[in-house]
């Protein structure tokens, strides 16, 4: 089915419906949509089968070969060809990209994430930084996570500076939001009871055991907390074991995301030793 062109002129209905997806979360939460733009987190988006509602270009600036490849060939319902002006308006970039897209939200459900015999999960709890949120998606993809959690009021998963801290790993790893950690209590059965011996790790730089003395090989399910209060007395009772990441110098502690980074990479050291 041929998607439905749809020409603005101005700052019409469809314009604003547009233009405050990009700017605000309640519109994106209550219509189950967000926007991106650029090639790469495009190019993801349609490699990884992710719903494109609908494109956005300019009428009058000639499109690149990749565009039109896209326009021709990827399924939307919507594409609204606008004036330059208005997709420079749209753009949250100093050079507007000539190609925009509204995406759907896939569903916050938990079998989303691959339960397997290596499971590594990261759980984030009230992530504050849409920087620290869109980093740690990114290190996810790159070490080998199967998905990521995100629980708590939280910085939104699908604000524009999210995704654009992710560059397009968004959507080659499945996050899902849970509104606090007791619904998921249930999935930590299920997981013990197909997998055996689950290990629930947290991180603290209050924690006696340094991270390289720790066994990652066990499935895996990795606990970072809010930026300024790190975990909550919630989660840090259904810890088997915190860890710390020794460091020197001045600083008393590290970027959550860094520290992330650091963790993950570690894990995966020690499983690439036995595989």
């Amino acid at each position: 089915m041929k998607p439905k062109v749809a020409k603005i002129y101005s700052e019409n209905n469809d314009f604003q419906y547009i233009e405050t997806l990009r700017r605000k979360r309640e519109k994106r939460q209550r219509q189950q949509e967000f926007f991106i733009e650029g090639v790469r987190p495009i190019n993801q988006a349609i490699k990884h089968n992710w719903t494109i509602n609908a494109f956005v270009y300019a009428r009058e600036k000639g499109l690149s070969d990749w565009a039109k490849n896209i326009l021709t060939n990827t399924p939307a319902k919507t594409h609204f060809e606008v004036p330059l002006p208005l997709l420079e308006k749209l753009s949250n970039k100093a050079e507007a990209s000539e190609l925009l897209a509204l995406v759907a939200m896939p569903e916050d459900n938990l079998s989303r994430i691959p339960i397997d015999e290596d499971l590594l999960v990261v759980i984030f709890d009230r992530p504050a930084s849409p920087g620290n949120l869109g980093t740690i998606i990114r290190s996810c993809d790159a070490l080998k996570v199967d998905g990521m959690i995100i629980t708590g009021y939280a910085v939104d998963l699908y604000d524009p500076e999210t995704i654009s801290a992710t560059t397009g790993s968004l959507f080659a790893l499945p996050v899902v939001r849970m509104p606090s950690h007791k619904e998921l209590l249930p999935w930590f059965e299920m997981i013990r009871a197909r997998l055996g011996a689950v290990q629930i790790v947290g991180s603290s730089e209050k924690a006696e055991k340094e991270i390289s003395t720790h066994d990652f090989t066990a499935p895996t399910i990795l606990l970072v907390g809010n930026e300024t209060w790190g975990l909550s007395a919630s989660y840090q009772e259904l810890c088997d074991i915190n860890v710390n990441i020794p460091i020197y110098g001045s600083a008393s502690s590290l970027n959550v995301a860094c520290a992330t980074s650091i963790m993950l990479y570690e894990i995966d050291r020690q499983r690439r030793s036995i595989r």
